[in-house]
Order: C-alpha cells, then structure tokens, then sequence
C-alpha cells in the first residue's frame, strides 16, 4: 500500500527561504510519520487564493491551503465541484480530541487573539499558521538626540516627539513615516473601537455594509494628514510603500516608522549595519477616545472538506506538528512572527530568548501571550476581530487611493473618503452577488481582485512585495 499523499500549497512571500523551511518540515513530519508522503507545493503570491479555487473546480483541491487573513469570507464561499463548501471546520475536524496520529492538538493553545481572529462565530475555523500586529520602530539615537526619552505610545505623544524631532540641532529629514497601507487604516480604527463593515465587521452575518468614511478613520486620517502638512511625515508616494518607507528610516532619514511585526528582524539588521540603535513599541493610538484594543494580521491554514479519513486526519496532524512549541518558535525566530501558542511562548521565555531580544516580546505582550506582563496600556484590554467580507483587496485598494488624494490633492478627507465608501460598496455588492449565486461558482466569474492578494502592491508600485526587496536594502544591493 502507499503512502498517503497530503498537498499543501503555500503562497510563496519571498522571504529568503521561505519555502525551503515549509519543505524541511515536510520532510521532519515524514520521518515522524513515514506513512505520509507531505507535498508542498509554493503558490503565487499575488494569484493563491484564485487558484485553489481553480483546483477546487476543477476537482482536485489541495488538503491544505494557506490563505492570508484577510480572506476569511471568500474561503468560506469557496465551492467543490460538487457545490459544497470547500473547506470545513478545523475545530469540528479535531472533534475533541488530544492528539491525532500521534501529534498533539495545540490548535486550544493558539493565544487568544488569533483565535478569536480566525474564528467564526465561536469556531476556529482555519488553523492561524503566521500571526502580526503592527508596532513602532524608532532610531535611540536621533530621539535621545532631541531630547525624547521614552517611545511616544499616543497620536499626541508621537506628534510631540515630531516636534522636538524637526527642532534638533541634527535633525533627520523627516521625523516619522509609513506605508500608505489599508492594514495600518484597519489597526488605526480598531483601536478606537470603530469597524469597516456591518453585521460586527462581518462576524455575525455576511457583510453587506460598508462605511470608510466613520468618524475613526477620519480621525485617523486628518491627524496624519497633519503630520504631512507640518513636514514630519514622510510621504514616498508609492502605494503600499513598504519598501519605499523602509529604506529612509534604514539611512537614518527617519527617526520613527510605523510597521508590521515581522519586521523586526530586517529593521534590527539595518539598523546594526547603520551603527544605530532600535527601540520597538507599540502602534500609538488616540488619546482622546478609550483605547479599544489591538488588531491582527496574517494567514491560516484551510482544510479541505470531504478528504479521506486517512487523508483527513494527515492533514491534521500535520497541522499540528507545524505548531508545535519547538517549530512554533523556531518559525517565530526565523521571520519574527508572533509566537502563535502560548507553549511556544512559554518555550521562548524559558530558553531565555526574550531576556536576550526584548524587542521581540513587545508584540506578544501587546497582544497578551503573557497577561501579567503585559505593557501598562495593553493591560486588560481585549483584542480586536478585524472585518470579514468580501473582496477585502479590492477595499484596501480603495482606502490607499483614497488618502493619497487626500495627502497629495489637498481633497477634503470626508468627501474622499465618502467617495471611496460609494466604490467600496460597489465592490462589495457585486461581490455578494457572486457568492449568494448558486453553487458551484465559477472563480473565474468572480468579481476582480476578490479572489487575489492585495493586487495593487505590485501595479501600482511595480516591485516585489515580500522579502527579495527588504533584503536589498538591509544589504545595501
């Protein structure tokens, strides 16, 4: 007899490698479990969502899709050939049980945050495979320089510290920048306590409403668009710019950047080769409404309906050796992912890796993998679910346009923002127009972008999204 075959495709984010380290465990698991052959196989990074709903129509889905966060509501309208769902229940999968061939369950481990991110209506639906929240990263020596010795945590704070920044002796070019990117609008108005879409940003119904133009956003927009007028916040002009902001805070040009997590291992080597110190802490929020807690980002893992049982329980147990504390904090090294379990934190602290890297423990605490040491501000504060709907790359897209006319044309933010709310529901109801249609649906029907991964990154900006660029210039290429 042989061996049973488990496909699982992943999207390819070129961080250097990145695909090597998903066929290295592949290979661990095999040996663990030499009845099972684990093929994975590296999907396009912009198309992956579209083409495992090309096989799935086609009748040949993989066991495993990786899909990112953000896609929560296209996976679950996701047909099989058939018109059933594509994908099931993670949790109803595992059906109570501890371990499965051998492996043990860690998916109740996973902290709470992602869970709660991942799940829907109180079922962890996908397996959370990489976690990121977004945070602050700052250069010691051009704050201390100016006189600022603790890292701002409030839009005020950060707006003081541009001003003593832009009046030092030595000033940098421009106090603070970021990426013009829809997943820092999210964290903006989360943490105010505002949604994008209605029925509880789509967590209890479908989502059929949606509104950019609430009075969270604005706020978040005219404070930086503020900062843009006063000359503290460098805008690149690229659309998302991560690459564009990146560099000038790596040549010292910016003293502050607001950014995802799992930039910590790529800013710490720029900022060890520029010869300057990095301070890392949390993503400043509104000082003048209640803090309301912190947003999450990043993929899962989606088991596919109707496999097999000898398939099926393959699959899961492959999941769960992924995260594993030992693999789950390797992984968590390697790309500086939050530790997605709280064995994995657990196993970070006692080798003493935070003790050695306290930078990285801010988004964990941020995030409450550890409670009791939790920063003051993150202290009892829950997190946040972010939306799900449909064709969410499509809104994102919509949202940086949006505050480029507003940085670049001076357009007034409410009327452009109510401007792309109009187009932003007509993505959105074109949408749900195709996944309340009868099933099977055709992916190919669907409406553009609600099946792709952020497709305006490499239009627009006409460059790499993932790793290849960060390591240019952390290499200086």
């Amino acid at each position: 007899m042989g061996k049973v075959v488990i496909d699982v495709w992943v999207p390819d984010n070129t961080f250097p490698g990145w695909m090597e380290r998903w066929y290295q465990i592949g290979a661990e698991f095999e040996k663990l479990h030499p009845e099972y052959a684990i093929k994975v196989t590296a999907t396009s990074f912009w198309n992956a969502p579209l083409e495992v709903a090309q096989a799935a129509a086609q009748g040949n889905p993989p066991a495993v899709s990786e899909l990112y966060s953000y896609l929560g509501q296209s996976a679950r309208d996701m047909t099989r050939q058939d018109g059933r769902p594509l994908f099931t229940s993670l949790e109803k999968a595992i059906d109570g049980r501890t371990e499965i061939g051998g492996e043990p369950v860690v998916a109740g481990d996973v902290i709470a945050p992602f869970r709660d991110y991942f799940s829907h209506q109180g079922d962890l639906f996908s397996m959370p495979s990489v976690g990121t929240t977004s945070l602050l990263f700052a250069n010691t020596r051009l704050l201390e320089a100016a006189g600022i010795t603790r890292l701002p945590e409030t839009w005020d704070e950060v707006t003081a510290a541009c001003e003593k920044l832009a009046g030092s002796k030595n000033p940098p070019k421009h106090p603070i920048t970021w990426a013009n990117h829809a997943m820092l609008f999210q964290q903006a108005v989360a943490t105010q306590g505002g949604q994008l879409v209605n029925n509880d940003n789509g967590r209890s119904g479908r989502a059929t409403k949606i509104e950019l133009a609430s009075k969270e956003m604005l706020t978040w927009v005219e404070w930086w668009r503020e900062l843009h007028r006063d000359g503290h916040y460098l805008h690149t002009g690229a659309i998302p710019g991560w690459m564009e902001s990146f560099a000038p805070f790596a040549e010292q040009q910016a003293a502050i950047r607001l950014s995802s997590s799992n930039d910590i291992n790529y800013t710490l080597r720029a900022a060890e080769g520029a010869g300057f110190d990095l301070a890392v802490g949390i993503f400043p929020f509104n000082d003048h409404v209640p803090y309301a807690g912190n947003h999450v980002a990043g993929t899962s893992l989606w088991l596919t309906n109707g496999l097999d049982k000898a398939t099926e329980d393959g699959a899961l147990a492959f999941t769960q050796f992924l995260h594993n504390p030992r693999n789950a904090a390797d992984r968590h090294k390697d790309n500086s992912f939050v530790p997605m379990t709280y064995g994995a934190f657990d196993l970070l602290e006692s080798e003493g890796w935070f003790a050695e890297h306290p930078y990285h423990r801010v988004a964990s605490d941020h995030l409450h993998a550890a409670p009791a040491k939790a920063t003051p501000v993150a202290s009892g504060v829950p997190p946040v679910r972010g939306a799900v709907f449909g064709n969410f790359a499509g809104t994102q897209d919509v949202m940086n346009r949006a505050v480029q006319d507003v940085l670049e044309a001076e357009i007034d933010p409410a009327e452009r923002l109510a401007a792309a709310t109009r187009e932003a529901q007509g993505l959105l109801d074109d949408y749900n127009a195709w996944a309340t249609g009868p099933a099977p649906r055709d992916p190919d029907a669907a409406p553009h972008s609600s099946l792709k991964v952020e497709h305006y990154a490499g239009v627009v900006a006409g460059k790499d999204y993932g790793g290849r660029d960060l390591e240019r210039i952390v290499n200086k290429d």
